[in-house]
């Protein structure tokens, strides 16, 4: 049985789970630098461990946590005050404001959130800083995660994010939401923040796990509140792109945790509550006449949730949608996906060419999914020692525990039937 010390550290820990985020926010806001906000939350959340076990947990975590960090930021402040004149004069200003931020933290916490994902992502920062910036301090994914996102290492990834904070503090970037008019400009770098969050919430770049669903939940909740501030049709796009591919998260893993793809995934499971807003989501973009590459991709995840069987699937359409989003953004990943909807259109001799026309171009030579897609229609056409060349391939580059074991699933059946 457990002991109350235990309980309370159990509560500490899912209340930094589930809220440190907005914590740091509100300190940011409060204290007016990335590193003295988290260097006093963490203090604060120690703090909290040892008193709330003796006094039990207040009844607002949150703001305990808030202005205990708050203070103890001003003390720290005060210790090197003797080396630098000017953290006598911050903890002096912080002394002075006397709202308790235990009032005004639930009615601001939107907004510092709001705030801080706009700050992280000023347009003073380079667009790499950016998303880094804001993975980290928003999301609280870890160095290595972000490096795996932008194919680097996790000591260049730190040196990033260390360089953005320097930025935002000399250059003194206000810590605000911007106005309506700067709005619409600063978007798209947040959408893809937003975009690239989610993504690692719904197939976890590395580890023994498929999904995170902390990670893409955070995703669809700044989501949602974006779409609150500035309901355009690309903010709208993108929620229900999120909340679409969000619907089949149940469906995509078995019980023991491993891969299950679209074609076999048990349709009754998907969220139909997700999948109906979503499409509603899609239609409400698209009335705009302004659609963008957000709202296409949502138009393709609407074909495959409507579809009540994956034979049932308007492939014709999704390879339509595809081939105006290669329009719109050129990439070979949107081509990989565009040859796998073709290969089931027209036939895997069709897809297969397509791929081995954009390896022949030296390009997705690193992406675990290109050889993964080759192996499957090379296996649909017979061509088993191709497949089991790409399968292999497929299976060096992947790093996603879940992932991996698909492979070595697909390939021991491969060699199965080659006996």
């Amino acid at each position: 049985m457990e002991d109350s010390a235990d309980q309370t550290r159990k509560a500490i820990d899912e209340i930094y789970k589930t809220e440190s985020r907005r914590i740091l926010a509100t300190l940011i806001r409060l204290l007016g630098d990335f590193d003295v906000a988290e260097d006093a939350m963490h203090d604060a959340f120690a703090a909290a461990t040892e008193q709330w076990s003796v006094e039990g947990i207040p009844s607002n975590p949150r703001a305990w946590i808030v202005s205990a960090a708050r203070f103890k930021a001003i003390d720290g402040m005060r210790r090197h005050a003797k080396f630098d004149l000017s953290l006598d004069q911050a903890a002096d200003r912080l002394e002075a404001d006397t709202i308790d931020p235990a009032e005004q933290i639930d009615k601001n916490i939107e907004d510092d959130e709001l705030r801080l994902i706009f700050t992280c992502c000023h347009p003073a920062l380079s667009p790499d800083a950016r998303i880094a910036l804001t993975l980290r301090e928003v999301c609280d994914l870890t160095t290595e995660e972000i490096a795996h996102a932008f194919l680097t290492t996790p000591v260049t990834l730190a040196q990033r994010i260390v360089r953005a904070k320097a930025k935002i503090r000399a250059a003194r970037i206000p810590y605000e939401v911007p106005s309506q008019s700067e709005l619409p400009e600063r978007l798209e770098a947040v959408l893809h923040v937003i975009y690239l969050v989610f993504n690692e919430g719904y197939s976890a770049s590395s580890g023994d796990v498929l999904t995170r669903a902390d990670l893409s939940g955070e995703a669809i909740r700044l989501g949602r509140l974006l779409t609150q501030l500035l309901p355009e049709p690309e903010v709208i796009g993108l929620l229900a792109l999120m909340l679409l591919q969000e619907s089949r998260r149940v469906a995509r893993t078995s019980s023991d945790g491993d891969l299950i793809l679209l074609e076999d995934q048990d349709r009754s499971l998907w969220d139909k509550r997700q999948i109906a807003e979503g499409v509603a989501l899609v239609e409400r973009a698209f009335s705009s006449n302004r659609v963008g590459p957000y709202s296409v991709q949502a138009a393709i995840a609407a074909v495959h949730a409507e579809a009540s069987a994956p034979d049932a699937t308007d492939w014709k359409e999704i390879v339509e949608l595809y081939d105006v989003l290669l329009r719109m953004q050129a990439s070979p990943v949107i081509e990989l996906n565009r040859a796998v909807a073709v290969a089931m259109c027209d036939g895997p001799k069709s897809g297969l060419d397509l791929i081995d026309a954009i390896l022949a171009r030296g390009e997705l030579s690193n992406y675990h999914l290109v050889y993964s897609a080759r192996a499957e229609l090379c296996r649909r056409l017979g061509e088993k020692a191709e497949a089991k060349i790409s399968y292999e391939k497929a299976l060096a580059l992947a790093q996603q525990g879940p992932e991996r074991k698909f492979l070595e699933r697909k390939l021991k059946d491969l060699e199965g039937k080659n006996n």
